[in-house]
């Protein structure tokens, strides 16, 4: 039959087919408010989920950054107990044997503070007419370490060759907090580790450490090529010292607590 010669629909069947349509028209909402709340569940269950690794990482983070550092460990070879290396002139350093530091034997701090505006100034090795000891602390890391390389290295080295001054560099792992692998003592170690084996090239990979400086907040330079580059200078032993190569593998913290860095973290 052609829809022109079809029976026309009563009103209790137009009705019906209205009440149809809405019948399915609410279903479809149904189906779809369902499944955006089911969406919803997930995504929050999904924002719980990286919240909890997120807090997660950072405990673990804050737990290492903020473990223990040994009162006692290992000073490598041509290092003082301060665990700093002292060159002079060219490639020359002061030479010493391996050691421990223990900071039981870090004197007491003096009971009184020295004055505020001293009448005058000693200065190490002036008065016998020897070189002027200029001490700088560094961190691998450090921004602003490196801007003081940069402007000074030059002058220091210039003034270290012709004797007027001996230079000694304290390496630091003031900024561990600041590389997700705590690069500074990783890199402070690998430093200790050339010194120990190969002092001659102390300065060379010094400067190289700084030259590739990693940004602050990365994972750094990692073990593997923190070795590569001691090669690259033309250190002698390439395994490094047992002790710091330890270190250097598996702590995540300076090897020992040197007197002048206790209480700056």
């Amino acid at each position: 039959m052609s829809p022109a010669n079809e029976s026309p629909l009563s009103k209790a069947e137009r009705t019906a087919q209205t009440q149809e349509k809405a019948r399915a028209i609410r279903e479809g909402q149904l189906k779809k408010e369902k499944r955006n709340t089911l969406l919803v569940g997930w995504g929050v269950v999904v924002a719980i989920v990286v919240i909890i690794a997120v807090v997660a990482f950072m405990v673990v983070g804050n737990v290492r950054n903020n473990a223990p550092i040994a009162d006692q460990g290992p000073v490598p070879a041509n290092g003082n107990v301060q665990g700093g290396v002292t060159l002079l002139a060219n490639t020359e350093g002061v030479k010493s044997e391996p050691a421990t530091a223990n900071v039981a034997d870090v004197p007491a701090p003096a009971a009184t503070k020295p004055a505020t505006k001293p009448a005058t100034v000693t200065v190490p090795g002036a008065e016998a007419g020897g070189p002027v000891k200029v001490i700088a602390y560094v961190d691998f890391i450090c921004p602003n370490c490196k801007r003081f390389e940069t402007t000074y290295g030059e002058s220091l080295t210039n003034l270290r060759n012709e004797g007027k001054i001996s230079l000694e560099y304290r390496s630091l792992g003031l900024l561990d907090q600041h590389s997700t692998t705590n690069y500074s003592s990783h890199a402070a170690n690998a430093a200790a580790c050339v010194v120990n084996s190969s002092p001659e090239k102390y300065a060379e990979f010094f400067n190289l450490l700084f030259e590739r400086q990693p940004a602050e907040g990365s994972v750094g330079i990692s073990d593997k090529d923190l070795k590569a580059m001691a090669t690259e200078v033309g250190a002698a032993k390439i395994d490094f010292c047992a002790d710091i190569q330890t270190a250097i593998n598996s702590l995540d913290r300076p090897l020992f607590k040197p007197a002048d860095t206790q209480g700056r973290r």
